[in-house]
C-alpha cells in the first residue's frame, strides 16, 4: 500500500464513494484545467483529488498547508514554473480550480480538517461513523445550496441583474444592475436550519466592507430555512441591508418581507 493510499486524503475520498454509491476517480484530470506553462511552453494538468461522473461532483481534500504556511510543504526558498514558491503557486491552483470547477458544469466540495474529528496538527482520528455523518450533511447540503443558487441566478436575470465576479471569492453569487450591486450567501436544505442560517448571517457580516448604499446583501434559503431566517427580526436585516429570499421546491423565488 503506497503513502497515498494511507493518506487522510484517500480516506475521506472512501466515505464520500460510501455516501454517494459510486467509486470515484482518484487524482482525475481535466483537458481544460491547467498549471502555469513550464519549460518549453508545456503546461501540465492539474489533479483534483476525486470526481464522481455520474455526480458531476468534485471533491478537495485540503490539509492544513493550503490553509496555513507550512514550510515544510512550501519551500519557500524554491521557486516554481510560476515564479513563487510552493504555497503560493498552491494557492493559485486552489483558486484556479474553485474557478474552473464550477465554470464547466461540475460541483465543487471541499473539505477540511476541522470539518471533521480532527486534532490541533490536522491529522484526522478516523472516527468513521461520526465522520460519515457530517460528510452526509456536506454533501447533501451541497447539492442543495447549488440548486438553490441556480434557481436564484436565474431569477435575478429576469429581474434585470448580471451575475458578475464575487469580489470576495468566498461569496456565492454577486450580481450588479445598475449601480446597484447584491452580495448573496445562498444555503441549500439542511437538518441544522437555525444553526445554519446563524452561519449565513455571520459571513454576510464579514463582507459588508462597504458603506455605500447602493451594495446590499441578500440571503437565499430554501422553503424549510424560513424561519431560521426569520428569527432576525424585519427591522434588523433593513439596518443592515440585507434581503432575505425563498427559494421553493419547485424553484420559484419569494422575498420575505421586510
Amino acid at each position: 500500500m503506497g503513502k497515498r493510499d494511507d493518506s487522510d486524503e484517500a480516506y475521506v475520498v472512501g466515505l464520500c464513494d460510501r455516501v454517494l454509491g459510486e467509486t470515484a476517480s482518484r487524482q482525475h484530470t481535466f483537458d481544460w484545467l491547467l498549471g502555469d506553462p513550464g519549460a518549453g511552453g508545456r503546461r501540465a494538468r492539474l489533479p483534483v483529488d476525486a470526481h464522481w461522473p455520474g455526480h458531476q461532483l468534485v471533491v478537495e481534500y485540503r490539509e492544513l498547508q493550503h490553509d496555513e504556511a507550512v514550510p515544510h510543504f512550501d519551500k519557500p526558498d524554491r521557486l516554481t514554473v510560476s515564479g513563487v514558491h510552493r504555497g503560493e503557486q498552491r494557492a493559485l491552483y486552489d483558486a484556479r480550480r474553485e474557478t474552473e470547477i464550477p465554470a464547466h458544469g461540475l460541483r465543487l466540495i471541499v473539505i477540511r480538517p476541522a470539518d471533521l474529528d480532527a486534532d490541533n496538527r490536522g491529522r484526522l482520528r478516523r472516527s468513521q461513523e461520526a465522520d460519515l455523518v457530517v460528510l452526509r450533511k456536506i454533501l447533501a447540503r451541497a447539492g442543495d445550496e447549488d440548486r438553490v443558487t441556480d434557481a436564484f441566478r436565474t431569477w435575478l436575470l429576469a429581474q434585470g441583474w448580471t451575475p458578475v465576479e464575487p469580489t470576495d471569492r468566498w461569496t456565492d453569487l454577486e450580481a450588479v444592475r445598475g449601480a446597484e450591486r447584491l452580495i448573496c450567501e445562498a444555503k441549500g436544505r439542511t437538518s441544522e436550519k437555525g444553526i445554519d442560517a446563524d452561519i449565513a448571517y455571520g459571513q454576510l457580516l464579514r463582507r459588508m466592507t462597504s458603506e455605500a448604499p447602493h451594495v446590499r446583501y441578500a440571503l437565499v434559503v430554501p422553503s424549510s430555512s424560513v424561519k431560521a431566517v426569520e428569527r432576525v427580526p424585519a427591522h434588523v436585516r433593513r439596518l443592515l441591508r440585507i434581503d432575505a429570499y425563498e427559494v421553493t421546491d419547485d424553484g420559484a423565488v419569494f422575498r420575505l418581507p421586510g
